[in-house]
C-alpha cells in the first residue's frame, strides 16, 4: 500500500481526484469481497445440507449453482463511471 502524498501540496482538483480514485478503489475491494461472501455462503450451505441430512449427497442437486453465481456477480457489479 502506497503512502499519501503530501496533503498540503495538493491543490483542491488534485485532492479531490486522489478522494475519487480511493473510493472507486474501495467500491472495487468491496464488490469482490460480496461476491467471495456468496460463494463462501453457498459453499457452507451445501456442507451443512450434507452433514445434517442427506448422508452424502446434495439438496443443492436441483439448484443450478453456476448460475445463481453468475446473478450474485452481475446483480453486485460495481458501476464503472
Amino acid at each position: 500500500m502506497e503512502p499519501l502524498p503530501d496533503l498540503g501540496s495538493l491543490s483542491d482538483p488534485d485532492l479531490k481526484s486522489l478522494i475519487d480514485d480511493y473510493t472507486r478503489e474501495e467500491q472495487e475491494v468491496s464488490y469482490r469481497r460480496r461476491i467471495l461472501h456468496g460463494k463462501i455462503d453457498i459453499l457452507r450451505a451445501e456442507l451443512v445440507a450434507r452433514l445434517q441430512k442427506t448422508e452424502g449427497r446434495s439438496v443443492l442437486d436441483q439448484v443450478d449453482v453456476e448460475s445463481l453465481t453468475e446473478i450474485l456477480a452481475g446483480k453486485a457489479a460495481p458501476r464503472v463511471e
